[in-house]
């Protein structure tokens, strides 16, 4: 594996494997499931497997003496050649070739995975013969999903030799997950998973069988997270944590991690303390629902749940205003009047909210007027370090989202990484960064004289 500060190019190989095998009742159903994928290790390995890369008309044989459709591509070839043949996608992309900017990371070269139908003539005459017992006829796509990290001025024949070897191993992977879950004739479908696992373990691919909930599989993921020394007190393996490539668009419409796009302060030895992880940016008239006015905390509460949801700790939907209302009166917080209602939450109540839907537990930070909280920084720096969720931060009549912090340990200095609830245009993420919907603020942002309660977060304690 490529350690990442020295990865050029992602080759990212995508297509489907047929399998197909005959079960009856004997006890040697395990053997034949097991002689179909071998079947299918051999049909990877042989000459008729063809990478088709995405939006160019590059066709490599990886496995025929390396053979491609466009002459100047040879097996000496850098990786890098190949990114001057792909053009861009019907959605305007830009080309995989042109300088990438800071947040995208490496370069992914996507391709097909493809093979030659045709057969040479043979003089074979057909031979027949007939199996008299009851067998069941198994049939499934294997969704085959491998990549491979790679230096920009590796040769193509070495990254070709590497991604057969992995499409190898990852059929290998799908049986061990299909005979570990089959029960009878039945047969799950595994589907690979990707996660940017901490150095030297990098991109790292986990097959999972569909259907089967990550609360199921809590074992698998303990035997992963000692293999690969990972944390054993947050999830880092969940279907959540997958590894979103970069020209993967979220279906949901909401924007994630504004914050990455902003320049850090200047501030003379500040460092710098930030959210961990991925979040959704909620704020006001967003769901078709018209809280201009008063529904800024529960916005800040939406994203902070969209926290938790999407670094895998819960698999509840972010909840609506009306679902957030609700769960204060069954907390015995509020009346049930209060469903319906256009009234103002605080912090307090987001923090019933949180434990009444999620199970999350919280401190409560009391702050008796704005102007203190320029003393805050080593606390929020603290929390940031060790926790990592976003803060929500009521005063007034105004919520906010704190993201992190940029504190200076000597001096004192501190600005104030915020997300404002009080945005009511669409997802365009220009203006928001632009007129400072998402940025930093200095200590001059809160009100001098009003009081804060800050509710944070803490982790739960599970992978």
């Amino acid at each position: 594996m490529v350690h990442s500060e020295d990865c050029n190019i992602i080759f990212r190989v995508r297509g489907i494997l047929e399998f197909a095998c005959q079960l009856d009742d004997s006890n040697e159903a395990q053997s034949t499931i097991s002689k179909s994928f071998q079947g299918l290790r051999s049909k990877v390995s042989s000459n008729k497997l063809v990478f088709s890369v995405t939006n160019s008309p590059v066709l490599i044989w990886p496995n025929n003496s390396f053979q491609s459709s466009v002459e100047s591509l040879t097996e000496a070839s850098a990786c890098g050649d190949i990114l001057k043949y792909i053009e861009s996608d019907n959605s305007g992309n830009k080309k995989a070739s042109k300088k990438k900017d800071k947040f995208t990371g490496p370069t992914v070269v996507n391709m097909k995975l493809l093979f030659e139908v045709t057969e040479p003539a043979g003089n074979e005459a057909p031979s027949l013969y007939r199996v008299i017992r009851q067998q069941h006829c198994v049939r499934m796509p294997l969704p085959m999903d491998c990549v491979l990290s790679i230096t920009n001025n590796e040769n193509l024949a070495n990254a070709c030799k590497g991604l057969v070897e992995a499409l190898s191993n990852q059929v290998s992977d799908m049986e061990e997950v299909v005979l570990r879950y089959k029960k009878g004739s039945s047969l799950l479908v595994p589907q690979p998973f990707h996660f940017q696992l901490p150095e030297p373990a990098g991109l790292t691919t986990v097959i999972y069988p569909a259907g089967v909930p990550d609360h199921q599989l809590q074992a698998v993921r303990e035997d992963l997270h000692r293999k690969f020394d990972l944390p054993g007190d947050r999830p880092c393996l969940r279907r959540a944590n997958a590894f979103r490539f970069p020209d993967e668009a979220y279906k949901d419409g909401y924007l994630r991690n504004p914050h990455v796009h902003l320049n850090p302060p200047n501030i003379e030895d500040a460092k710098l303390y930030l959210v961990q992880g991925v979040y959704s940016y909620h704020h006001y008239m967003q769901d078709r629902a018209n809280d201009d006015g008063w529904g800024c905390a529960y916005r800040s509460l939406q994203t902070i749940c969209s926290w938790f949801q999407q670094q895998g700790y819960v698999e509840t939907a972010v909840p609506t205003h009306t679902q957030i209302q609700q769960a204060l009166v069954d907390a015995g917080d509020k009346e049930p009047r209060f469903v319906g209602s256009r009234q103002w939450i605080g912090s307090i109540e987001v923090q019933v909210v949180l434990n009444q839907l999620l199970g999350v537990t919280s401190k409560i930070m009391f702050v008796s007027q704005g102007s203190e909280l320029v003393t805050k920084g080593r606390e929020l720096a603290n929390h940031f370090q060790t926790e990592g969720t976003p803060v929500m931060i009521g005063g007034g009549v105004l919520a906010h989202t704190i993201l992190g912090v940029a504190w200076s340990e000597n001096s004192g200095q501190i600005r104030f990484l915020i997300l404002d609830p009080h945005y009511t245009g669409g997802e365009e993420l220009q203006t928001i960064i632009d007129k400072g919907w998402c940025g930093w603020k200095g200590p001059e942002f809160w009100d001098q004289n009003a009081y804060y309660n800050l509710c944070l977060p803490q982790r739960l304690k599970t992978i």
